[in-house]
């Protein structure tokens, strides 16, 4: 069973909620944040991203970053632009990106659930972010940006879903980046207790964006349970922010490749070995080469596009990781070819987010900078759930999930 429950959010006033909630932390560099952030002082960044509010050079690591994130947290609430609701609640969340919409339950999620795998996980994480965001959470008392989780669609959570949205939103605004941000505060006990009913009835829920965040709040919890031998398990603490999507609403964008040189070969030794291993076609531009289905490719390079189709023959189709077709790109072109052993850690490649288009690529490609680009098909929902549910680990940059979560919207309050 899947532990959840209800809370006394800490979030914007409506007439405040535009102003105040602001891309996740992890999408925009220092100098982008500080930018953003420049003329609006009730701006989450400066909640998640204090170090804006700091000389430039400051270690971002360093006290005074954590402890401005805390001072910044403060003033909102002590100017009355957010408020901790009376009353514990759970929030539908829902955003709409074009005609796209995915609505979501905002809820707290068991740090047990977690640390046993109820939540499934399919990223590693590195100890160095885990205990930049647990200090985050000790210095300023808040889980301030959520985790994005995915549970699979249920005929009677969508009725109660759909029942709540048919009511007015507290909360609706269009951000600068057109996608529209929609909140109903759910506190009716009796649709409370539903939901909780409901999620009790699942075996697991899936990380889709935030392991490091996950990682953080059951670190934090394990580090107070210490301090705290004779604790209840029902301490806030306990639970950890989450704003959870069925799976069928959810929306994966490629994850791109770019890479700088061809390890040392002429071109058309280059194509040779492509040859052997896709079938190759010539495009006559970026939309005629874009993948339309798995293990379809789109190549750039030297001012022309070409459309790579893979030997479906050779990929085990059983097996969850190596079946997806970013693990075909790396086993049959980026390791043998290009030398590219570990993606994590090579400067030789980089990756370039979905919704920047292939336009993207031919731009970064004819700068010089970048000798030869990759376009994906994107990885489904499914395949991430399956990769989940075999407790494998999805190789590098292989999900691009759009649109975003914004931080701030509702904050959980540990302390």
């Amino acid at each position: 069973m899947v532990r959840i429950k209800p809370f006394k959010g800490l979030r914007p006033t409506p007439e405040h909620a535009a102003d105040v909630a602001s891309p996740p932390y992890d999408v925009l560099s220092s100098e982008e944040a500080r930018e953003m952030a420049r003329t609006n002082p009730n701006s989450f960044l400066h909640v998640v991203k204090p170090e804006i509010d700091l000389p430039p050079e400051t270690d971002h690591y360093s006290d005074e970053v954590y402890n401005k994130a805390a001072e910044n947290l403060k003033k909102l609430r002590s100017d009355g632009i957010v408020k901790q609701d009376s009353e514990d609640s759970y929030y539908l969340y829902q955003i709409q990106m074009g005609a796209h919409v995915q609505t979501g339950l905002v809820a707290v999620t068991s740090v047990d659930d977690y640390l046993e795998n109820r939540v499934k996980k399919h990223e590693f994480t590195r100890p160095v972010k885990e205990d930049d965001r647990t200090r985050h959470i000790f210095t300023s008392g808040a889980q301030a940006g959520p985790v994005f989780c995915i549970f699979r669609s249920d005929p009677d959570l969508r009725k109660t879903f759909d029942k709540i949205i048919s009511a007015e939103p507290e909360v609706n605004f269009i951000a600068d980046d057109g996608v529209r941000h929609t909140l109903w505060p759910v506190c009716d006990k009796k649709l409370t207790s539903a939901i909780t009913d409901a999620f009790a009835k699942f075996d697991s829920i899936y990380i889709a964006d935030g392991h490091h965040r996950s990682a953080a709040g059951s670190r934090a919890a394990i580090q107070l349970r210490e301090k705290n031998p004779n604790y209840s398990g029902d301490e806030e603490y306990n639970y950890f922010l989450t704003v959870i999507f069925p799976d069928d609403e959810m929306r994966i964008m490629a994850y791109h490749r770019v890479v700088k040189d061809l390890n040392g070969m002429p071109e058309d030794q280059f194509f040779n070995r492509i040859n052997e291993r896709f079938e190759v076609e010539k495009a006559d531009s970026a939309t005629d080469a874009e993948p339309s289905k798995p293990y379809e490719y789109a190549m750039f390079m030297d001012g022309q596009w070409y459309r790579l189709t893979a030997n479906n023959d050779g990929i085990d189709l059983s097996d969850p990781v190596e079946s997806l077709d970013v693990q075909v790109l790396s086993r049959e072109v980026l390791q043998p070819l290009l030398g590219i052993e570990d993606p994590r850690t090579d400067p030789r490649i980089d990756f370039v987010g979905g919704i920047r288009g292939l336009g993207e690529l031919e731009k970064l490609v004819n700068s010089g900078e970048w000798k030869v680009a990759f376009a994906l098909h994107p990885t489904t929902v499914e395949q991430l759930l399956r990769v989940a549910d075999a407790n494998k680990v999805m190789p590098p940059k292989s999900t691009w999930f759009e649109p975003k979560l914004r931080s701030g919207m509702v904050v959980h309050l540990i302390d």
